[in-house]
């Protein structure tokens, strides 16, 4: 192996370029980028770069040293066309072919689109990008009304930094509770409840029928006749994965791009890692494409190790947080319908656990402003072993005593 070509300037590619070169190669790095920047973090876009405080380039993976000092050939800009599996060979937007002995496409995702009329209308933004956190921001204004189509994470934490600016916030949501598919119905209360304490409206169960501009603003008409006023929309209503390369190359996919443990693709000199892959994951007992950042540094790292020879790496237990209105949210392992959860701590000051137990087991855990006790909570996780949930949920029992 003596060329990489690397699809996709975010976490994952750019963690992958990085562990090739820690880890000896020194063979030719390609690495084709979108966007103009390089690789950076997004889970800042939806609070601290929004909110102002935070500058774009403190989001970037590496200090400019240590990405110069990566000997890269950087392609920022460029949009990769097609892949020509026969003759190994990447062709790009403009007539570039990049030869390739292995090729990794960490082509992230994009916001899905609400299929309603409105859509493109200069009040409606999307959440992805730098670009698209500083023209949200300059339209976050001080006694401002945005409507927040989406009750799911990058929802909630726009709406959260958005009422922290000032602005009066509404939530809709067209499932009957919030962030439906990660966690059971007792933590959507719990998130609806934070939200309403702040002031924030949440109407549930609400399907937008239509996005239209007003004398002042935007109307959001709903489908059953209600009309919203608002300044401005955000629309986060989940991620469409970018696999169409890998589609028209023949690879196999299903809602992102299918790989083994060592993330390569149905073609063995391909890869694919994270937003975009598809891979086995013994912690939700299944093929699963994760959106997370854990998941895409992870995944990144061990494809590079696997280019080279190393040992599959076993996924981590699944984690991700979240910050909103003060409350540091974390979330280990992955919730399973039908699961049984314990309440531990103290839910109205917003400081407690709720474990969920799946046959006498946690196999996941939601914590707000509990990073010690979460810590914990992971252990019992990876432990498989057996709880008592009387004891799971009294606080005056130890957790790592149980």
């Amino acid at each position: 192996m003596k060329r990489v070509v690397i699809v996709g300037g975010g976490q994952a590619g750019g963690w992958a370029a990085h562990t090739l070169r820690s880890e000896g190669f020194d063979g030719a790095i390609t690495l084709v980028g979108e966007e103009p920047h390089p690789p950076y973090e997004r889970p800042p876009l939806s609070k601290a770069v929004l909110a102002g405080t935070a500058q774009p380039a403190s989001t970037h993976l590496f200090p400019a040293d240590t990405w110069a000092g990566l000997n890269l050939d950087w392609r920022a800009g460029a949009r990769a066309l097609r892949i020509d599996r026969d003759s190994h060979t990447l062709h790009l937007e403009g007539g570039s072919a990049l030869p390739y002995d292995r090729l990794l496409l960490a082509t992230g995702g994009r916001p899905r689109r609400l299929p309603v009329p409105g859509m493109d209308l200069p009040q409606v933004h999307t959440l992805r990008t730098l670009e698209d956190a500083a023209r949200l921001g300059a339209a976050l204004q001080p006694g401002g009304r945005l409507l927040v189509i989406g009750g799911g994470w990058i929802g909630l934490e726009v709406a959260a930094t958005a009422h922290a600016q000032g602005l009066a916030v509404t939530v809709i949501e067209a499932r009957p509770r919030l962030c439906e598919r990660s966690v059971p119905a007792e933590a959507s209360a719990l998130l609806r409840a934070l939200h309403a304490r702040h002031g924030v409206r949440v109407l549930l169960g609400s399907q937008v029928e239509a996005i239209t501009e007003a004398e002042v603003g935007v109307t959001v008409r709903l489908q059953d006749g209600s009309e919203l006023a608002g300044d401005t929309v955000v629309v986060g209503v989940g991620l469409v994965p970018n696999d169409e390369l890998a589609r028209e190359a023949g690879l196999t996919c299903a809602d992102g791009v299918c790989v083994d443990a060592q993330g390569r693709s149905s073609d063995a000199d391909i890869y694919a890692a994270g937003d975009v892959a598809r891979a086995p994951n013994p912690w939700a007992g299944d093929a699963v494409r994760m959106e997370s950042w854990q998941n895409a540094q992870h995944q990144g790292i061990a494809v590079a190790r696997a280019m080279l020879g190393q040992p599959a790496e076993a996924p981590p237990l699944p984690w991700f947080w979240s910050d909103q209105f003060g409350v540091n949210l974390q979330v280990y392992g992955v919730y399973r319908p039908g699961c049984h959860a314990v309440m531990r701590g103290r839910p109205e000051e917003d400081h407690f656990l709720l474990f969920h137990l799946h046959e006498g087991r946690v196999i996941a855990a939601l914590g707000a402003n509990a990073a010690r006790d979460m810590r914990l909570a992971r252990r019992l996780i990876e432990s498989g072993q057996p709880v008592d949930p009387a004891a799971l949920a009294d606080p005056d029992r130890p957790l790592n005593r149980l």
